[in-house]
């Protein structure tokens, strides 16, 4: 839990995580991230000790996770913000920006992903899901099949697989 003490680095903290909490219960996926002027102070090194090294990932992995999806949108937001060489926090804005159906900011994480982690089975998992998302099935298959020959033993990849069959699949029921 967060514990307060006295200062200015919590005062600043607490400002910045209330525009967070704030920018979530915005009804434009645009203002989940707008976090106001407080942001600017971010730019410099002394803010990175406003938090524990994985404090902002751990948080939006857990709200991903209870699938608040706009909520983990805005933290991973912030967390390449501080932290933008994390592969982490890219993957994390990725997802929930897929899951937000903001494909352009996902889009620009993919491509910066692809500089840190381009060709592992995660990335290639990752993207292909986004694109399962978008509905674009061949290039999902593309990247689903690129994770599974680096590692075809991948559960995740397998799963990734099944979904593109019964999105396949899917208007062949009746």
């Amino acid at each position: 839990m967060l514990q307060i003490r006295a200062g200015t680095k919590c005062i600043a903290f607490l400002i910045a995580a209330g525009a967070i909490l704030a920018g979530c219960q915005s009804s434009s996926v645009d203002g989940l991230a707008a976090y106001g002027d407080s942001a600017k102070t971010l730019e410099d090194d002394a803010a990175v000790a406003f938090y524990k090294n994985d404090e902002l990932i751990t948080t939006g992995k857990l709200q991903f996770q209870e699938k608040n999806y706009g909520k983990s949108y805005a933290i991973y937001k912030r967390a390449v913000d501080v932290f933008p060489q994390d592969p982490a926090a890219w993957l994390g804005l990725a997802a929930s920006a897929d899951m937000v159906a903001r494909f352009d900011t996902s889009d620009r994480a993919y491509q910066r992903l692809s500089r840190m982690i381009g060709n592992t089975p995660v990335y290639y998992n990752n993207i292909g899901y986004s694109h399962l998302l978008r509905g674009d099935l061949r290039n999902a298959r593309r990247y689903f099949l690129k994770a599974y020959e680096l590692d075809p033993g991948n559960e995740v990849t397998a799963r990734n697989l099944e979904l593109m069959k019964n999105s396949v699949n899917h208007p062949q029921r009746g």
